[in-house]
């Protein structure tokens, strides 16, 4: 079977690794399932029931997606280090082999304070910022 050498690998990494970049790795594998992709935190807290719920609006199933943490990752290559959290930038390591660092600043929807339906449409003002960003990423890059 004949490498497809154009399969680019990413990674998005925030904080928590339970929101915004699980959020996006669901985008990304949806809209470029040729790609490599992770998510990975700083300090992994398991994966928001409110972002598998938003997700789901999107018919993107992310339930089976876990939390991982980005130690696991730092001896990997990547052709985008994608940050989606102000505070991860700020912490984000080096990965080796020429990767491209990219920081889209997201709010974290969490800590929103509200009852439960403003809490749900947080969550889905990020998700679909997340998305939007995503896709004019995607049309912007030259394979």
């Amino acid at each position: 079977m004949e490498k497809n050498i154009n399969k680019k690998k990413i990674i998005i990494i925030c904080t928590g690794n339970s929101i915004r970049s699980q959020i996006a790795e669901g985008f990304f594998k949806k809209y470029k399932n040729n790609w490599e992709v992770r998510s990975a935190g700083t300090n992994p807290k398991g994966l928001n029931l409110l972002a598998v719920y938003v997700m789901l609006e999107k018919g993107i199933d992310i339930s089976d997606q876990k939390s991982k943490n980005l130690d696991q990752f730092i001896n990997s290559k990547f052709d985008y280090v994608i940050t989606v959290c102000d505070n991860t930038r700020e912490n984000c390591p080096y990965f080796s082999g020429g990767a491209e660092y990219i920081h889209w600043s997201f709010p974290d929807p969490d800590i929103f304070i509200g009852n439960e339906e403003d809490r749900i449409n947080e969550f889905r003002k990020v998700r679909d910022a997340i998305e939007k960003k995503i896709l004019s990423f995607i049309q912007d890059d030259k394979e």
